[in-house]
């Protein structure tokens, strides 16, 4: 990996299964009944966090360690929709051993906002070399 620049973007898409809402449903205790049972359509409410989990690939990838994340949830996201991410390096300030960074990041239903928010945190430098 190369060391991130301010304005470099990275984007995700995913579309949640029901299999991946009942096993974040499992996992996080959270069972309410409009993330366990399907709405007229058929489909099933994502969870908020699970959504969150695209801005999290992305920092993964990118070998970030979170210092904060501040998300808002704006639209629900339901089983079966194609979800796009998009994160975007606002600031970077190189140290001697990391660089520490801001980053904006919007996930979206085609033109539509789902989640939006920003991360702060650092990249060791030996992970971005």
């Amino acid at each position: 990996m190369t060391s991130p620049t301010p304005g470099e973007s990275h984007t995700v898409e995913r579309t949640f299964t029901t299999e991946e809402v009942d096993a974040f449903a499992d996992l996080s205790g959270d069972t309410q009944p409009q993330h366990t049972e399907p709405d007229d359509e058929g489909r099933r409410m994502v969870h908020g966090l699970l959504t969150a989990t695209l801005p999290t690939q992305i920092g993964g990838e990118q070998e970030v360690l979170a210092h904060t994340m501040e998300f808002t949830f704006s639209r629900p996201v339901y089983t079966g929709e194609r979800i796009t991410c998009t994160w975007t390096y606002e600031t970077v300030e190189e140290l001697a051993d990391r660089y520490d960074i801001s980053a904006s990041v919007v996930c979206s239903r085609g033109d539509e906002p789902v989640l939006s928010g920003t991360v702060t945190g650092l990249i060791w430098k030996d992970a971005a070399e």
